[in-house]
């Protein structure tokens, strides 16, 4: 039995929009399909959001133009995805004919993971796009990376840890498990990260920090250990430290490949991505990030 999480057969599913930010994410999900060895389904909406309600379905309506547009946009993802994933990879290119965020929602049951860029084209597309990741973040049923510039994919990246957010909280064994899957994967150290405190300002030196480093490092080493047992081959470095949270996983990110984090959990990471950290986090993490729900 295979040690990767999820479905052997299932698709890693990547929205284009034609943004440099997309054409990055479909790069950097054609890598991943490559290394899973799994199909890449790439997907462009030409369906209109209304200013209210719902939105309106592409449907057969449409102007001609919206669909050659959209046909153009998945060409050329198609050949960024080649490029990117090799001539065995297999890519399917989809036009959709309904809104982007329920499609994805839709399509997360079955997918392996949803793969966006943090920004699309012109500044209505900006927007749209953000609410796009951020519908995916909250709601998917897969895990969820974010892609935010082609440095996503440079080569130089590719020997560099795989970071993860932990907070020793049962909310966070998923985002245990994936980090795991993605350093024993790509051959590379994962570096977990664990904030004793959401502040910088706290003075604990009449606690002793150096006891607390040790408890907390003793205690994040014994969630591991199951994780570490099932990925021998995993080097592991384990941090501890007093600061905020979103902080000090952005400053390790600059070292990192790829961060990994829950959804939620306990205090620290717990709520970073479910409040006023998300937009710094998704816009200011320069390497891909990966949400993991429950």
């Amino acid at each position: 039995m295979s040690n990767e999480p999820g479905i052997a057969d299932a698709p890693i599913v990547v929205a284009a929009d034609g943004s440099s930010s997309s054409l990055a994410a479909v790069a950097w999900a054609a890598r991943d399909a490559a290394l899973f060895g799994c199909p890449l389904q790439i997907v462009h909406s030409i369906a209109i959001p209304a200013g209210f309600g719902p939105g309106l379905a592409a449907g057969t309506a449409q102007p001609d133009w919206l669909r050659t547009d959209g046909e153009e946009i998945l060409t050329r993802a198609s050949a960024v995805a080649r490029d990117a994933g090799g001539p065995d990879l297999e890519i399917d290119a989809e036009l959709g004919l309904e809104l982007i965020i329920g499609d994805l929602l839709v399509r997360s049951r079955s997918a392996r993971r949803l793969v966006a860029g943090s920004r699309g084209r012109g500044a209505v597309q900006r927007g749209l796009l953000g609410s796009v990741a951020s519908a995916l973040v909250h709601h998917a049923e897969c895990p969820v990376v974010i892609v935010k510039a082609d440095s996503a994919t440079d080569a130089a990246r590719a020997d560099r840890p795989v970071l993860l957010g932990a907070d020793r909280s049962a909310h966070s064994e998923p985002a245990v498990e994936a980090a795991f899957a993605e350093a024993n994967r790509r051959r590379v150290e994962l570096v977990a990260l664990h904030s004793w405190s959401d502040t910088t300002s706290l003075d604990i030196s009449m606690f002793g920090w150096d006891t607390i480093v040790k408890a907390e490092h003793g205690m994040l080493a014994e969630q591991l250990m199951p994780w570490r047992q099932r990925y021998p081959e995993v080097t592991v470095t384990l941090q501890v430290v007093r600061d905020n949270p979103a902080k000090s996983l952005l400053e390790h990110s600059d070292s990192a490949q790829l961060v990994v984090v829950g959804h939620r959990g306990r205090g620290g990471f717990a709520g970073m991505l479910l409040g006023s950290t998300s937009g710094s986090l998704l816009h200011s993490v320069e390497c891909p990030i990966m949400v993991v729900r429950r």
